[in-house]
């Protein structure tokens, strides 16, 4: 047997390939859009993909299955479980098999059995792995998706939360708790091999390490240790991290089919008269460092700097608005396949910032200013104080004077923020801060300032902070 590991650190996303070294035959686990990666080792190990495997539905990144059965003929294995809403729409125009609990499918003798593990979402199932090829008539170990992680286990409240689904998160603990109660009478021995680790939003607390086993977890995952539906219930549904709310769109992309991509999927580079022309009406996103972008930029453009485009992305621009890109050319291939990986298809094109500045159109700035600078102001109520940190956050510590604004809903909330009052954004170090700060200037703000050093700078230099009683919400404005 071949089992390779594949993991995405900018969406903590792991897939695998399992392959029958007899048969030469392979099938992907969860894998993600981009497929190149897959077939490159399947190539390179002697092996033909043949199969893809989805636990469910996913939220949090566009899925690969469908590109791997256009692009390969490979056969879908996908849930057959849970309500009509929550199926593979896409999947009859492919060679599939829905998949029930109990049922098996394989490739030569590597056999997987299908184990219906709801609560995470309605659909969710796990796979467990017999080598019967290495003589083996007892499972190795179970594919869980977003079930059971290192140290967690799925959230049950994104259909609520993300989608707006009322009920759904009860609903989903509920369940959530009897396939733990399932998952407990495993044997201990089993590897568990789960499909996101440490940074992912679909569970609060994953550990950084890939794998793990039945029995550690049962030892040592908080979530597991539960004997009480209710204590479960409360602990699983408390202090989740905020739910990205393009989890919904993503959920229903990959159910009614992504759209296929290709082998040559890159953006193009355009010219100034483009940029001039793209000016006003489209989302203009520049990726270089913030620092480079306060002191020049084009008017109406958002800074989502490289490296957090895949922690940001996702919560800031628009479905179905052309994308255009200002980046280095040595960026762009990275940049496309994460915003392709969270369904963001319509990348119109890119400019390198030496052009964008060339054409003299990168003439706003923006103001970047100290603690010490603005403590003044911000006391006497001259500058209103957006914090844009998480919510968690806010309740361990804050300005007194702050208004809490979460970064990934600004662009909702800008035009109640916006009025003739001077803007001052601020987060923990002043990065958040400063994507924040570009998207206010971008809804029409006039006057914006980036909080150098943020929170931590504001606690360096002892001025004034207070904390929500207890870790209580009521403070939150």
């Amino acid at each position: 047997m071949l089992l390779k590991y594949f993991y995405d650190p900018a969406l903590a996303h792991a897939s695998y390939l399992v392959g029958c070294q007899k048969t030469s035959e392979a099938i992907v686990i969860d894998p993600g859009r981009d497929i190149d990666a897959y077939l490159d080792v399947a190539q390179r190990e002697g092996m033909r993909i043949v199969g893809v495997a989805e636990t469910h539905i996913h939220a949090d990144y566009v899925s690969g299955a469908r590109e791997m059965a256009a692009r390969t003929g490979a056969k879908l294995f996908v849930s057959d479980e849970g309500p009509a809403e929550w199926k593979f729409d896409y999947a009859s125009q492919y060679p599939h098999q829905l998949l029930k609990h109990g049922d098996t499918f394989g490739v030569g003798k590597i056999e997987f059995k299908t184990l219906y593990t709801p609560g995470h979402t309605p659909e969710s199932v796990s796979f467990m792995l017999t080598d019967r090829g290495g003589g083996a008539n007892e499972p190795m170990g179970i594919f869980t998706g977003d079930f059971i992680f290192v140290g967690a286990i799925g959230r049950p409240d994104l259909l609520e939360e993300a989608a707006g689904v009322k009920g759904s998160a009860l609903l989903g603990a509920k369940d959530l708790y009897k396939s733990v109660e399932q998952f407990k009478a495993l044997p201990d021995y089993l590897q568990i091999w789960p499909a996101h680790g440490a940074g992912s939003a679909c569970g609060k607390g994953l550990g950084a390490i890939p794998s793990s086993t039945v029995g550690y977890e049962k030892r040592f995952n908080p979530a597991l240790q539960f004997d009480n539906e209710a204590q479960f219930i409360q602990y699983i549904l408390t202090d989740q991290p905020e739910a990205p709310f393009y989890f919904a769109e993503m959920k229903r992309i990959n159910r009614v089919g992504p759209e296929i991509l290709g082998a040559d999927n890159l953006p193009k580079q355009l010219s100034a008269a483009d940029l001039s022309s793209a000016i006003g009406s489209n989302q203009i996103v520049d990726c270089t460092p913030s620092e480079q972008f306060a002191q020049g930029f084009v008017r109406g453009s958002i800074n989502i700097p490289a490296k957090s485009m895949a922690a940001w992305g996702g919560w800031l621009l628009e479905y179905g608005r052309p994308i255009y890109l200002i980046c280095e050319t040595n960026q762009v291939k990275e940049i496309a396949r994460v915003l392709h990986k969270m369904g963001f298809d319509n990348i119109a094109g890119f400019w390198i910032p030496a052009e964008v500045q060339a054409s003299g159109l990168n003439k706003e700035t923006y103001q970047v200013a100290t603690p010490q600078e603005m403590a003044s102001k911000v006391a006497n109520s001259e500058i209103k104080l957006i914090d844009v940190r998480a919510l968690s956050e806010w309740n361990d510590g804050h300005i007194p004077q702050a208004t809490h604004q979460f970064l990934g809903k600004l662009r909702q909330t800008a035009q109640s923020i916006i009025d003739d009052k001077p803007i001052l954004v601020q987060c923990r170090s002043g990065a958040r801060s400063a994507i924040g700060a570009s998207l206010l200037l971008a809804a029409g703000a006039k006057n914006v300032i980036n909080l150098k050093g943020g929170f931590l700078a504001w606690q360096a230099a002892g001025l004034t902070t207070e904390t929500c009683s207890g870790g209580s919400k009521s403070c939150h404005i």
